[in-house]
């Protein structure tokens, strides 16, 4: 029985060698036909089972969204009350090397808090 077996895959292996586009033709109509024969089964008798992956919520009507928001709605307005004096020192100037990294972080926090809206 192996016997046979090595044999028959010799074969075909060989007028697969001798035969490339033949072999080739009929593969491309076997997999033509098979995709063909998945398209209609998904779409004509599709499977019990759904997706059961959920989606991720993106805009919801319960606290948690909201109560973020205003967190960040207040942690910006203290940025701003921080520039703003910031603003008033520099008028007066009276701006030191620490001040600029101030306004750099917070400008840069602003940013992030205004771009995760």
């Amino acid at each position: 029985m192996n016997a046979f077996i090595k044999q028959t895959g010799q074969k075909w292996l060989d007028r697969v060698a001798k035969n490339p586009k033949k072999f080739f033709v009929y593969s491309m109509i076997f997999l033509s036909v098979s995709f063909i024969g998945s398209l209609i089964q998904g779409i004509f008798f599709p499977s019990e089972k759904t997706f059961n992956i959920k989606p991720p919520v993106l805009y919801s009507n319960n606290g948690i969204s909201r109560n973020s928001a205003s967190v960040q709605e207040k942690e910006m307005e203290k940025i701003v009350n921080e520039l703003k004096l910031l603003k008033e020192k520099r008028d007066r100037n009276a701006l030191q090397k620490e001040d600029s990294l101030r306004i750099e972080f917070f400008f840069n926090r602003f940013q992030q808090l205004k771009n995760n809206r």
